[in-house]
This record gives structure tokens, sequence and C-alpha cells, in this order.
């Protein structure tokens, strides 16, 4: 009978030894969770708070690795979008150039290229912050040694307690023995195994606070690290669309105004057949116009203008006082027709 017994005991211990031999192995977490009470009711409370922060700082080292290859492709797109823009700002600051005749597409194309050269500039900057602002610190936390040695010391606790759980049911086994068969061999065995389980639950009381501080400490860093490093990137994108806002309004707002300018501008008539009858015409001024070019006209109110030339954009030529030259049409009121012959007559 007592044969059986040993060998169901032996068999017990094996079957134990294999069960956490499994479990470390495919636990996967580095921190083995449990709930049994190895030591005592303080005991099983560090542990749930190691296994706490172990799980908190795994997860913030793995946000703190999302950030960082998501940093690193906007930093990879960027440097594509600066080749790119820089292509396209030579291409249109030589379209420009060479086509350079008055022409409102031509101007476009030239003010657009030099806007781009500042708008890649906001973009090798803002890939510069992504890098030293973001990049860098978190890439140096995650590897660095104050994390991996306060992780490497929670799992040596975790290995600790795994012994001592592993020795309490040592002790259990002894205690039956015992009662069993009190023998002195029995009995000194029992000493062995209940001195070897108080010297590992004080082992553990040491090195359980020294796990718990550690890690409290790296996680709070970690926490304080990455919300300052995701306020930079987010002040830094910011900033950089503001910019690029601003530019292409700036932009923008000068290629309308060259538009209307273009459009609103004296038109250029070619010299007219001299052999072709013109009519002319009287008109008074209305309105005081004051020129802003050399082929503008001023005129004051009161004035006579002959008119020899009215163009659908809404600009006349015209002769008064002796000066010839464009003004708007909608400042003069026409009087009386006149032939070419008189118009020298009646320019005063």
């Amino acid at each position: 009978m007592d044969a059986l017994r040993k060998q169901a005991s032996k068999l017990r211990e094996q079957v134990a030894k294999q069960q956490q031999a499994v479990i470390k192995q495919f636990g996967g977490t580095g921190y083995e969770s449990s709930d049994v009470m190895v030591i005592d009711e303080v005991e099983l409370q560090r542990h749930q708070q190691l296994e706490k922060l172990y799980r908190s700082t795994r997860n913030g080292r793995d946000f703190q690795k999302e950030i960082v290859k998501a940093a690193e492709t906007f930093t990879a797109i960027g440097y594509k979008h600066i080749e790119t823009g820089t292509k396209l700002s030579e291409d249109c600051c030589k379209y420009g150039a060479e086509n350079i005749n008055d022409n409102i597409l031509a101007k476009a194309a030239s003010i657009y290229g030099d806007a781009r050269k500042h708008v890649e500039k906001e973009q090798e900057d803002f890939n510069k912050l992504l890098s030293s602002q973001v990049l860098d610190p978190l890439r140096a936390m995650i590897g660095g040694a104050p994390l991996e040695d306060a992780r490497h010391l929670a799992q040596r606790y975790s290995r600790m307690r795994q012994e001592a759980e592993t020795q309490a049911l040592e002790v259990s086994r002894r205690q039956a023995r015992v009662r069993e068969s009190p023998t002195p061999e029995n009995v000194a065995k029992l000493h062995a195994a209940e001195a070897k389980k108080q010297e590992l639950k004080a082992n553990m009381a040491v090195l359980g606070k020294e796990a718990s501080a550690a890690l409290a400490a790296v996680d709070a860093q970690q926490q304080r690290l990455t919300f300052q490093r995701l306020v930079s990137m987010v002040e830094g994108e910011k900033t950089y669309h503001l910019r690029i806002a601003a530019i292409l309004g700036e932009v923008e707002a000068e290629m309308v105004s060259e538009k209307q300018r273009k459009e609103s501008a004296p038109p250029v008539i070619s010299s007219e057949n001299g052999s072709e009858k013109t009519t002319y015409f009287l008109a008074e001024v209305t309105h005081t116009f004051n020129a802003e070019s050399e082929k503008e006209l001023s005129l004051s109110v009161g004035d006579y203008v002959v008119v020899r030339k009215v163009s659908p954009s809404g600009w006349s030529e015209g002769e008064c006082r002796g000066n010839a030259g464009w003004f708007p049409s909608a400042y003069v009121e026409k009087r009386q027709r006149i032939p070419t012959s008189d118009v020298a007559e009646e320019v005063y």
C-alpha cells in the first residue's frame, strides 16, 4: 500500500512539473499570470500589482512602436512629396520663362513654381521635426535600459514565484509523509523544505518591492513621454498645414490678381489701315480718371475727349488736351459724332 502511495505521489509531481513547463513555454507574456496565493495575501497583492504594471508597460511599448511606424511612413511619404514637388516647381518655372510674352498661364506657372519651393521647404522642416521630436525619443525609450531592466526584474520575480509555488507543494507533500510516517528522516526533510520556503519568501519580498518600484517609474515615464511626443506631432503637423495654407493662399491671390489685371488692362490694338474711313465721336468726361500706366489717359470732369476706339472689355481709346491713351468707357458720355478730319479742331 505504501508503495502505491509513493508511486502516486511521484506521478503527481511529474504532472505538476509538466504543467509548469507548458505554462512557461506558451504563456508568451514574460510574466506568468496566477491567482494562486503562494505565500500570503500581501504577496498575492504584490504579484497582481506587478502583473498589471508589466502588462501596462508592454502595451505602452507596443503603442510607441505603432507611433514610430506611422512617423516613419509620414517621413517616407514626405521625402517622396519633396521629390515630386521639386520636379513640378522646375517644370513650372521653365514653362514660365519660355513663354514670358505677356501670357497669363506663363505668369501663373512662374508664380506657382516659385511657391512650390517654399512648400517643399516646409515639408522638409516637418520631416526634421518628426525625426527629432518623435522618432528619436521614442526609439530611445523602446530600446532603453530602464524598461528592459525593470521588466527583467519582474520576470525574475515571476520565476521565483513559480519556484515558491513548487516549494509550497513540496512542503505539503513532506507534511503528508510525516503524518504517514513520522520518522526522523522525514521530519528533517520537512524542516529543510520549510526553511527553503521561508528563504524564498524573504527573497520574494525584497525582489517584489524592487521590481514594483522600477516598473512603476518606467510606466509613469513611458506615459509622460508618449503623451509629449503625441502633442509635438500634432503641433508640428498643425503648423505645417497652416504654413502651407498661407503659401497657397498668397499664390491664389496673386494668380487671381494677375488674371484680373490682364483682363482689365487696355487692349492692344493693331494699327489700322490709313485708307480705311474711321468715325470718331466727342464725349464729355463725367468721372475723374488718373492714369496708372503710359498706355492710359488721365481725365478730369468736364473735359471733352475724342473717342477713337471702344473695346468690349470696357475700355475706350481717345485723345484729350494733346494726350492720347486708354480710359474706362463708363467715365465719359457720348455727345456727337465727328468726322476724322475735324478731330484736331475738336480737341482742346
